[in-house]
């Protein structure tokens, strides 16, 4: 059975008249809000990260998270090994040993604050919003644990925790910019490989920072985030990388999970519909 475009989209303005969108509205500049309106976030060069770890402890020590363990894990000197419910900062250690040279890649790895976060996008209770620095922040009191954000994440940021079963992750310490200080990870980063600021000014900050590396030689530095990434949208947390996304754990090209939604139900409304008819039909005739 083919599907008739004409049909299909209009199972799909169906579906937009019964199920508008109900998104967060994002604050643009201008606004009021958070200090002048403007869109807060990290720019995280990892060419000059030294994996001291002094975010994560920050983090860790302000938010008043449980440790992880002490243990060695196996991977270099990672004893937390990934983002979640209790490490909101995860330094990574890649070591790549060649038979010429060796070198450690590091990164800090943190939420993305996505523009449009399908976290966000996929919780039922509205728990996870858009605040007025336009950072995906998460309200616990209202969670109610389903997990559908953790899922929805592309990146693995958020975590369930198993005491008080509530999603958690970076609130890009909230608490702190509304009371006009930076976030504790970027206040604690000894080489300012963390910075922190407006988006649109730390965008052009990191294409300034990219075209000195070039200069220098290290002509495999590029921005990770601070564009779209295919038809995912920019991060409010991007990445100055010199290798490729995969070697610091990101995802080339993230799933955006509800892109095409609407369109994939009806398409299967569509054929649900045309089963039912053949079923009728087979029925009749006998």
């Amino acid at each position: 059975m083919t599907l008739q475009l004409p049909i299909l989209n209009a199972a799909i303005g169906a579906l937009n008249n019964a199920f508008p969108p109900q998104r967060t509205k994002v604050p643009s500049p201008g606004e009021s809000g958070g200090g002048d309106g403007q869109i807060m976030g990290f720019f995280t060069d990892t060419s000059i990260c030294i994996g001291c770890k002094a975010c994560e402890v920050a983090c860790k020590q302000w938010n008043q998270l449980p440790a992880d363990g002490f243990n060695f894990t196996g991977h270099s000197y990672d004893n937390t090994t990934h983002l979640g419910s209790t490490t909101w900062r995860h330094v990574a250690f890649k070591e790549q040993i060649g038979e010429e040279s060796s070198r450690w890649l590091m990164a800090s790895d943190v939420c993305k604050h996505c523009e449009a976060a399908p976290c966000e996008q996929s919780c039922p209770t509205g728990a996870l919003i858009y605040n007025e620095f336009g950072d995906v922040y998460v309200q616990t009191d209202i969670c109610n644990g389903c997990g559908y954000c953790v899922a929805a994440c592309p990146f693995g940021v958020l975590g369930r925790n198993e005491q008080d079963g509530h999603a958690h992750k970076c609130t890009l310490c909230y608490d702190r910019q509304a009371d006009g200080m930076e976030p504790a990870c970027a206040k604690a980063c000894p080489t300012e490989s963390i910075q922190f600021g407006p988006v649109d000014e730390l965008r052009q900050r990191a294409q300034r920072r990219v075209g000195e590396l070039h200069q220098q030689g290290r002509n495999d530095a590029y921005l990770y985030g601070a564009e779209p990434l295919g038809d995912y949208g920019r991060l409010n947390a991007f990445f100055l990388l010199e290798d490729h996304p995969n070697e610091y754990n990101l995802p080339e090209q993230p799933r955006q999970p509800l892109h095409q939604q609407k369109r994939r139900y009806a398409a299967s409304l569509l054929t649900g519909a045309g089963l039912a008819a053949i079923c009728a039909l087979i029925f009749k005739s006998h």
